[in-house]
């Protein structure tokens, strides 16, 4: 067996806290805002999901890269997290899928990454003192020179970061087979008449996509920019709106298409950061959590039903800010943040939450369904009316 030598790396957080250890994938320096996901696996979606974007993220699990990575399993056509953070690192992974390690991938997209530290004490400092920027380094192993590169790095509060990762260009999705897996044969099974669904992209991830297209839909993802105007050209039967990086209240041109889009009753579907975009062209407001919620075990539920989902956002709609036309469907069940919401006359809903999981739990799942319906039954009446 070949020995893989150590190199230094060192991380800073902005206030000052240092973590020693080494590195692995690029080398280099890289500042982003320093969270934690609690997932037991999917490493290789979360670091490929766009809602990553300007993040360092800590796993919990402590062995990372086990599986090594596969183009199956992402979510987006490259990474976006800005580094990674890690207890143990495997350099020769086992796994049937696997066609790379996983520090062998993130050196390829010039991704840097550190192993070694004690991310237990790392994800307490977080939990008690709030999601803060850090930086990650090969290169510059003085802690001070180190902390004013972090210093220098804007707030993820305020920042919009969905133009970096919205689609450029229309194009279309209605695979459902995109990969080999299929957790419902019932939605596969759907032959009736497609229904077109306009998706406007605020960094969306592929599974929602598949699932979309599961339920016998034609999807058509638009970019993030594009006027309602554009949108209703396409005849859509229901507009979904997409999860996606960065502070909501910053994306104000999303903001706005979402209340045109609301001038026109076609049933609406927002999930992430599309559930906050929605919120927010209903006159809520958002606010930046002191952690986030970035997991798979996330309980959210009302009235008794309780529904285990994956979720990855760090900003919230204050529910106290809601217009009485606008029901709470969906809490947090752990610190009672709005997870849900819809409309009480119009044809409109949302979750914080990601039911099409990739990775995480199928609890969720009929939330597509529900979306298909109202769909249907919008389409129907317009018929006969």
């Amino acid at each position: 067996m070949s020995f893989i030598p150590e190199q230094p790396a060192l991380l800073v957080l902005a206030d000052g806290s240092v973590y020693r250890g080494y590195s692995f994938g690029a080398q280099g320096t890289t500042v982003g805002e320093v969270v934690f996901n609690t997932g037991m696996t999917g490493y290789q979606e979360v670091m490929t999901d766009p809602s990553y974007r300007g993040q360092m993220v800590t796993f919990t699990y402590p062995e990372l890269g086990n599986t090594g990575v596969n183009p199956l399993d992402e979510e987006s056509a490259q990474p976006h997290v800005k580094g990674a953070i890690a207890r143990n690192i495997c350099h020769r992974p086992s796994n049937w899928r696997s066609t790379q390690s996983l520090p062998d991938y993130l050196k390829h997209h010039k991704i840097p990454g550190i192993y070694g530290i004690d991310t237990r004490a790392l994800t307490r400092k977080i939990r008690s003192t709030g999601a803060m920027n850090g930086a990650i380094s090969s290169e510059i192993l003085d802690p001070v020179e180190l902390l004013q590169t972090v210093r220098d790095a804007p707030s993820m509060e305020g920042l919009n970061l969905v133009e970096e990762v919205t689609t450029s260009e229309v194009y279309e999705w209605s695979d459902a087979t995109a990969t080999p897996w299929e957790f419902s044969g019932a939605a596969a099974q759907d032959k009736q008449e497609p229904l077109t669904v306009v998706a406007l992209d605020f960094g969306v991830k592929r599974n929602i996509l598949r699932r979309l297209a599961s339920f016998g839909c034609k999807v058509i993802v638009v970019p993030a920019n594009t006027s309602a105007e554009t949108i209703y050209s396409y005849n859509p039967d229901g507009i979904f709106l997409s999860n996606g990086p960065g502070d909501p209240a910053a994306v104000t041109e999303g903001i706005a298409t979402a209340q045109a889009l609301l001038q026109q009753d076609r049933p609406v579907f927002g999930i992430c950061m599309g559930h906050q975009i929605l919120g927010l062209s209903l006159g809520a407001e958002t606010y930046k959590l002191k952690f986030g919620h970035r997991g798979l075990n996330q309980p959210c539920g009302l009235d008794a039903q309780v529904e285990i989902t994956s979720q990855n956002h760090g900003f919230a709609i204050s529910a106290e800010s809601l217009h009485t036309d606008v029901e709470i469907t969906h809490l947090n069940l752990n610190d009672k943040t709005v997870a849900g919401l819809k409309h009480k006359t119009l044809p409109l809903f949302s979750v914080q939450y990601h039911p099409e999981a990739s990775p995480g739990p199928h609890d969720s799942d009929y939330l597509f369904e529900q979306f298909v319906n109202t769909m249907r039954t919008h389409r129907a009446g317009h018929v006969s009316g």
